[in-house]
């Protein structure tokens, strides 16, 4: 039954994650990105308009493709390594709790992304259209032996 189950778990993850990340990316992109860089500039982050081009590109692309699942492990990637910045330059003084201006919020998404990012996606991903169709993963040939 779990096994049944676990594409549309992963697919409702993909989905709530990817609206997060595209919500968050969409409100960067249309505050306009030089308000975004000149935000960053302002909390230390470096290279504020390169990390302000960077982290909208993660957000609004990897949002989407979390929901599609495609290039999961890569967006996963991605998307952990803006959040963990965040956490870094924005929300480590602040302490624990997102309430507290702290990283709670911020490390919950860099977690879920890794976690969906390495998941596979499920069967109702693009990914395992590509991957491994059947799910399992595919025995090594195995290598000629010397002569």
């Amino acid at each position: 039954m779990i096994a049944r189950l676990q594409p549309v778990g992963l697919l409702i993850g993909r989905v709530v994650l990817g609206i997060v990340f595209i919500a968050h990316g969409w409100q960067k992109w249309t505050g306009g990105i030089d308000a975004t860089a000149e935000g960053f500039a302002s909390m230390g982050i470096p290279a504020p308009t390169l990390s302000a081009y960077f982290t909208v590109l993660s957000e609004l692309v990897g949002g989407a493709l979390l929901i599609l699942g495609a290039l999961l492990p890569l967006v996963g990637l991605a998307l952990a390594g803006v959040m963990l910045g965040a956490m870094y330059f924005v929300h480590l003084d602040g302490g624990f709790f997102s309430r507290d201006g702290g990283y709670e919020y911020v490390l919950v998404l860099a977690a879920a992304s890794i976690a969906i990012g390495f998941s596979g996606g499920g069967l109702l991903a693009v990914d395992s259209l590509w991957l491994n169709k059947k799910g399992a993963p595919q025995a090594a040939e195995p290598a000629p032996a010397a002569a």
